[in-house]
């Protein structure tokens, strides 16, 4: 089964992707990976000698998209960036549960095949879920974590999230009305969101199948080998995993949980919030890593 609802739709939303690569302020190397999953699409960037870092993308969306918020970190460090697979890019279109183990033996082929052994991990809304079954199954390889409005800890209110995002996508997907896709994208962003960036998510919603098999909420004991130092950053006003949840069961179940720090922001976080929060993970890197 494929991503997309039409083969316009992928060709739509590959186009998207394409256009995003050309407003990264730094060069980018394509490489595919072979992988027992299925064929990678992976984005490289950052100086060849720089320490490697792997970034995990938002669910749902589109690599550069997410690549983007992080670009202060692509000056130091040996950016490895993958499109994951069974989401809208250039990756195979194979669905890969993150309910167990897949995910996480999926990082390790990526990490072999550009042979890096263990590194520091930045994953953004579903890319830090992901990052949470790689340090339940295979936490020797992650040598501190950076989670960005994390999936895989815990979820806000069902009620709120059909409110603020169900309907209006509902009503955006059947009458193409671009006030829906205004409220939508307000309530993801803290009315926030740049305006190609609505435009993506439109034709997201729109043009793919998405993706509802969030990722595993996990739980105490399947971090008890995890020890990589940790910071999570979240939202005050993110609608799908606001900082009051996060922040309790992360005390819970992290042992190694060095930083948590909130911001007023939506799940997507606006251009001023990233300058804090790439000061605060570039400081938390120079610190652990």
């Amino acid at each position: 089964m494929g991503v997309y609802k039409s083969e316009a739709g992928k060709e739509k939303l590959q186009q998207h992707y394409e256009d995003y690569l050309h407003t990264l302020n730094f060069q980018v190397e394509r490489r595919y990976v072979d992988t027992s999953f299925g064929k990678t699409h992976m984005l490289v960037a950052g100086p060849t000698d720089g320490k490697p870092l792997f970034i995990f993308q938002g669910g749902n969306c589109i690599n550069p998209m997410t690549l983007s918020w992080f670009e202060p970190l692509i000056e130091k460090y040996r950016v490895y960036a993958p499109d994951t697979i069974g989401h809208p890019g250039f990756s195979d279109e194979t669905r890969v549960s993150a309910k167990d183990d897949s995910f996480a033996k999926w990082i390790k082929e990526l990490m072999d095949a550009v042979g890096v052994e263990r590194c520091a991990m930045v994953g953004a809304s579903y890319g830090a879920g992901i990052m949470m079954r790689m340090a339940t199954f295979l936490p020797e390889r992650i040598d501190c974590a950076v989670l960005v409005s994390p999936a895989g800890i815990r979820m806000g209110s069902k009620l709120k999230m059909i409110k603020d995002v169900l309907v209006p996508m509902m009503l955006f997907t059947r009458t193409s009305d671009r006030k829906h896709l205004d409220k939508l994208t307000g309530n993801m962003s803290d009315h926030s969101m740049k305006d190609q960036d609505k435009t993506i998510i439109g034709d997201v919603f729109n043009h793919v199948k998405l993706d509802q098999d969030m990722p595993k909420m996990t739980e105490k004991k399947e971090l008890e080998n995890f020890h990589a130092p940790t910071l999570i950053i979240a939202g005050e006003k993110d609608v799908f995993f606001p900082h009051h949840k996060l922040e309790a069961a992360s005390n819970s179940i992290f042992s190694e949980l060095k930083q948590f720090r909130s911001y007023e922001m939506g799940h997507f976080p606006s251009d001023t919030h990233l300058v804090e929060i790439n000061q605060e993970i570039e400081a938390f890197l120079a610190e652990h890593y």
